[in-house]
């Protein structure tokens, strides 16, 4: 594999463009997820292009549902009866295919086996196999791979799970409950006193949309999510765009004093991306929603030359901003602290002992915490050219694109794990480098 040397904009240069951002992961797959379980057909509009949407949709197909793509808005047909299927599903290292379509695999009645890469063995998936086997399903192994068993049928309706390693497992079982004989009351009983539910944006976005299909959803207090049985009523969904990966296009107009524009941002959203826009104006950019109509507008992000620390900032319902937020910080001058972050050491990698290993390596003064980072920035000339590490993770391959941006040489091993979210993301990233009038 050949390694990926990141654009670098010079003194002198800098960034304006707009930048259409794919549509947003989280949303598309749980509205693939929704549009199987539901009373009939639908279609998605807007859906993410990537791998991790491909490995849903060939999840789902194997399972019986029906995708057609008509000029890319997605048909999906639901099946009357959701299929045992003859091979394993790869799940890859998507962590809502692994851990949403094992809740739905659960209504076939039969033996399912879910695989994935390498990498994938390292994720946790306690709470969403715990919950299934409360509810009758049998299971052979704590994580991937695993075979699951549901030719006993669903019994019962409360489940106690540690949901502090993941909010997908909440809303792993809220997706497909309305389907279960007695719906599903998911309670968050963490195994560590006082841990919470990280990413919370996440599960409202799920009661949101299961909200938006005629399902009854009630939240009666912090740790208890209730789902009454019943049709999920089918639903036409325009996906919006991905506002965590946006994060690493808005931040490369801070860093180099240029401007970026983001079309089709919401107004209100259940995101946790939109965290970035209220981070970057604490950098020192200057943010603004411009052209708002529909309930959407464009966000504007231009740099203003003051790149600095934030002092605390909390992203424990923002956490997949913790690597852009992290190249960002090595590069400013003046100290953050990301904190709430505890549970990333479970995502695609663990990505805080990886942050402190790559930033670490272009010679940023970063330190791992209990439950996140301390870094403190010193400018990005003190940074050095290095080969950083992705580790399959697409979210480090977008940090390091940013701190290539402002020092030069740094290379990365890997950026073809981009393709996860984002199919092209060299060439929308090395467009922003040719709008600048560098040549990289």
């Amino acid at each position: 594999m050949t390694n990926w040397s990141a654009p670098f904009i010079g003194a002198g240069d800098a960034i304006d463009a707009s930048v259409v951002v794919p549509g947003s992961k989280s949303e598309t797959n749980r509205a693939l997820l929704l549009a199987a379980l539901a009373d009939g057909p639908s279609t998605i509009t807007g859906g993410l292009s990537s791998r991790d949407a491909d490995l849903m949709r060939a999840a789902l197909a194997q399972l019986g549902v029906t995708i057609i793509d008509e000029d890319g808005a997605w048909r999906v047909t639901p099946p009357a009866v959701f299929a045992v299927p003859d091979a394993p599903i790869d799940c890859g290292l998507a962590g809502t295919v692994m851990r949403f379509v094992p809740p739905l695999a659960a209504l076939n009645g039969g033996r399912t086996t879910f695989t994935g890469d390498a990498h994938a063995s390292a994720r946790p998936m306690g709470g969403v196999l715990d919950g299934l086997a409360q509810l009758g399903v049998a299971i052979d192994a704590p994580n991937i791979p695993f075979t699951q068993d549901a030719s006993g049928g669903l019994s019962g309706r409360r489940v106690e799970i540690d949901s502090s390693g993941s909010s997908q497992f909440v809303s792993a079982l809220l997706l497909s409950g309305a389907r279960y004989p007695d719906g599903v009351e998911v309670v968050h009983v963490p195994a560590e006193a006082g841990a919470s539910v990280p990413s919370r944006p996440h599960i409202d976005m799920t009661v949101q949309m299961l909200r938006d299909r005629g399902v009854e959803v009630s939240t009666p207090d912090e740790v208890t999510w209730q789902v009454a049985p019943g049709a999920i009523r089918a639903v036409d969904q325009q996906v919006e765009p991905d506002l965590t990966s946006a994060a690493a296009f808005l931040a490369a107009a801070a860093l180099t004093g240029g401007v970026v524009r983001v079309p089709g941002w919401p107004v209100e959203t259940t995101q946790g991306g939109a965290a970035i826009a209220d981070i970057l104006r604490r950098v020192g950019a200057e943010v603004s929603l411009d052209d708002v109509g529909g309930g959407h507008g464009t966000l504007v992000v231009r740099g203003t030359g003051t790149v600095r620390g934030i002092g605390a900032v909390d992203l424990h319902a923002s956490s997949e901003l913790t690597p852009v937020v992290a190249a960002v910080a090595a590069v400013a001058d003046g100290r953050t602290v990301i904190q709430g972050v505890a549970h990333i050491r479970g995502h695609e990698t663990d990505r805080l002992a990886a942050l402190v290993a790559e930033l670490g390596a272009v010679g940023a003064a970063i330190r791992e915490t209990a439950d996140g980072l301390e870094i403190e920035g010193r400018g990005a000339g003190v940074l050095k050219p290095a080969l950083l590490k992705a580790y399959a993770d697409h979210r480090m391959a977008h940090a390091a694109a940013v701190v290539g941006l402002v020092v030069d040489g740094v290379e990365l091993d890997d950026i073809a794990c981009t393709t996860k979210t984002i199919a092209d993301f060299p060439g929308m990233w090395s467009a922003l480098v040719t709008r600048s009038g560098a040549h990289g």
